[in-house]
């Protein structure tokens, strides 16, 4: 909003209102698998986490969400041009079928890939070095592009992302079912990160502004 408040006022503030910031133990559970024989694809993305079009560079992750019925896994697509979520998966099972497989097909279908530029970047997880994954993007000429081994920071903004979704919601609550959780993380990814959520990097902007903003321009 332009307000410019130093972190004390903050802090003092927040005292006055009985609020704390939330701090968990750290905790990585086990959803990167590289220890396959599948084929490994290198890096070309080499941290350049910019782009200048729509469908130039995805970068895709998973992650796991607790819940009282065990772990939900939640695999997530996103077009490094506007910062949009533009396939994401949910499912009980690591397995290609049910994680990358389903998050890749909704991506291509909210963003089709044009003039087949697509670099697609993730870790080198058995999700996407499965042959069934590698048809899939292969089938529309993409180039894939994996993290090397155990470097976090090779796939950083979507490292990020998943940050930003267990600091802003799974924190916050304890989710009693699969379908609890995934009603808040379907509104969270589709009504709130990318419809409301404003970001730095796209000037203060959220996902879908950006992205109307750069389709005025070429129309």
């Amino acid at each position: 909003m332009g307000w410019k408040v130093s972190r004390p006022r903050v802090a003092r503030i927040m005292r006055k209102q009985g609020l704390r910031s939330i701090i968990n133990k750290k905790f990585r559970g086990a959803t990167t698998d590289s220890a396959h024989n599948y084929p490994i694809a290198e890096n070309h993305l080499d941290r350049n986490f910019t782009a200048e079009k729509p469908s130039q560079k995805w970068v895709s992750d998973i992650t796991y969400i607790p819940t009282s019925q065990g772990w939900l896994y939640l695999t997530i697509i996103m077009d490094l041009f506007d910062r949009k979520v533009v396939g994401w998966s949910m499912s009980g099972s690591l397995k290609t079928i049910h994680t990358t497989l389903p998050a890749w097909r909704m991506a291509i279908k909210n963003r089709p890939i044009k003039n087949h530029e697509l670099l697609f970047h993730s870790d080198r997880g058995v999700q996407y070095a499965s042959t069934d994954f590698r048809n899939d993007i292969n089938a529309h000429s993409v180039k894939q592009s994996m993290s090397r081994k155990g470097n976090c920071w090779d796939n950083a903004v979507a490292e990020n992302f998943f940050k930003i979704l267990k600091s802003e919601l799974v924190k916050h609550y304890r989710f009693e079912s699969f379908r609890h959780a995934k009603t808040a993380l379907f509104e969270y990814i589709e009504a709130w990160y990318n419809k409301k959520r404003i970001h730095a990097y796209l000037d203060y902007k959220t996902p879908e502004e950006f992205e109307q903003q750069f389709n005025l321009k070429r129309a």
